[in-house]
């Protein structure tokens, strides 16, 4: 019982933490320490048998684990967005959209650069770092209020791409190993909540930032923002390829190299932004130590995050609460949905919720006869909602260490078209596949 309200009462106190704006790498071992406490873990490893779980080790091997899989995509997408910022190339990519989709489709033209990239095969955060400064050059061309930009990143990012059938983002993976399956299972399903989410989740956007601005809410400018003067700026095509080279690259090299396609191809986005844009910079030394510093930012808070969930698996509420999750009874595509998201929620990763619970629950419901290609699908749609509160990692980067606006501020928007608008979107795929569409 005491583990239960650890493991309740640490997440709920990280969500509140962060949402306060503490410091990540204080909130993060903080309440991963609240959870250990209650839950008896022992602190240090010399308290225990060696292999066995404490809260040091576990925090750290989280934590550390977290930058050694992702530093170097880290580092190498904020300097690509730093030098397509110092470059100009964003500016011309970001007034040429706006001629062409109108001042009106700025939203829309920084959601569609997104998901094009996600769908391509760059990883979320990287799609983060690469997209933000075209944003803020097109919240700024619009005069929108920039503490919408996170909402705007992630909707594109996390929600109608990440999840649906054809995605090469390891959210739609994961469950081939388990189910036997392939990325486009429950294409027909898929295809209809993709098209839901995207249509229904900007509209629910736009609707928002105009109720914003219709209270005069406006774009404030920053003194960290990039200085936007009377300059030459590179043909908008020339600052567009440097996209298109991450995009192809990761996509040719995705299935032979899986997430280190993305350190070639961000290279090789950073090496052409230089080449054909060399004459446009204003200061190429500085944008690439404000790219590593960024990095440096980003990555700490979110494996701060990532640290806790280390902890959060270890203790024996954890599998209590695993174990009530997967023995949910009724129809097996919904308890299969309320396993992975609340797993993805308490450790803020939808990867996660879907490696702890597929083990679980796949032999299970593949022996019961369910569909598997419907499983697939449900599992992959109920990862992205609830992993978006408040403590994710992904949300934690974008708001704080990319986008620098506090959780207060931004998570509002980013909560409604990360979490509401895909659990909506699970609900309609539970009653579709129930119907028999796709089966």
């Amino acid at each position: 019982m005491l583990s239960m309200i650890g493991l309740a009462g640490g997440l709920i106190l990280l969500i509140v933490l962060t949402m306060r704006g503490m410091n990540l790498l204080v909130a993060g071992p903080l309440c991963a320490l609240f959870v250990a406490l209650l839950s008896g873990m022992p602190l240090f490893p010399q308290l225990v048998a060696e292999g066995e779980s404490n809260f040091l080790t576990n925090y750290m091997t989280g934590f550390s684990g977290f930058i050694t899989s992702w530093f170097p995509m880290f580092l190498l997408g904020a300097i690509f967005g730093k030098v397509m910022e110092d470059s100009g190339a964003a500016d011309s990519v970001s007034k040429w959209l706006v001629q062409k989709f109108g001042i009106k489709k700025a939203v829309l033209a920084i959601v569609l650069a997104c998901a094009v990239l996600t769908y391509g095969g760059v990883s979320l955060f990287v799609v983060a770092f690469s997209v933000y400064p075209m944003a803020l050059s097109l919240f700024k061309q619009a005069d929108l209020p920039r503490r919408f930009i996170p909402a705007a990143l992630a909707f594109g990012s996390v929600t109608f791409t990440m999840t649906s059938a054809g995605s090469p983002e390891i959210q739609n993976w994961i469950p081939i190993e388990h189910l036997g399956t392939s990325p486009y299972a429950g294409w027909e399903v898929s295809l209809i909540v993709a098209v839901f989410m995207a249509v229904f989740g900007y509209w629910w956007l736009k609707r928002m930032i105009n109720k914003a601005v219709g209270k005069g809410e406006r774009f404030e400018a920053r003194e960290s923002d990039p200085v936007v003067a009377d300059r030459e700026l590179p043909k908008p095509f020339m600052g567009a390829i440097p996209l298109l080279v991450v995009l192809v690259i990761s996509f040719v090299f995705h299935d032979q190299l899986m997430t280190s396609a993305l350190i070639i191809a961000l290279l090789g986005g950073i090496i052409t932004t230089y080449l054909l844009n060399r004459k446009y910079f204003l200061n190429f030394g500085k944008a690439m130590s404000e790219g590593t510093i960024g990095a440096l930012i980003a990555i700490g808070n979110t494996a701060a995050v990532v640290g806790f969930g280390g902890v959060a698996k270890a203790v024996p509420a954890f599998n209590v609460a695993v174990d009530a999750m997967t023995s949910i009874p009724g129809s097996p595509l919904l308890g299969g949905a309320i396993a992975v998201s609340v797993i993805a929620g308490i450790t803020g990763s939808s990867s996660g919720g879907q490696v702890i619970a597929l083990p679980l629950i796949a032999p299970h419901y593949l022996d019961m006869g369910v569909n598997a290609e419907a499983l697939h699908r449900t599992v992959a749609i109920s990862s992205g909602a609830l992993d978006s509160l408040p403590h994710n990692g992904y949300v934690v980067t974008t708001i704080r260490g990319i986008c620098g606006e506090t959780h207060k501020a931004a998570y509002g928007p980013v909560g409604i078209v990360t979490v509401i608008v895909p659990l909506i979107g699970l609900a309609i795929a539970i009653a579709l596949f129930s119907l028999g569409l796709g089966i």
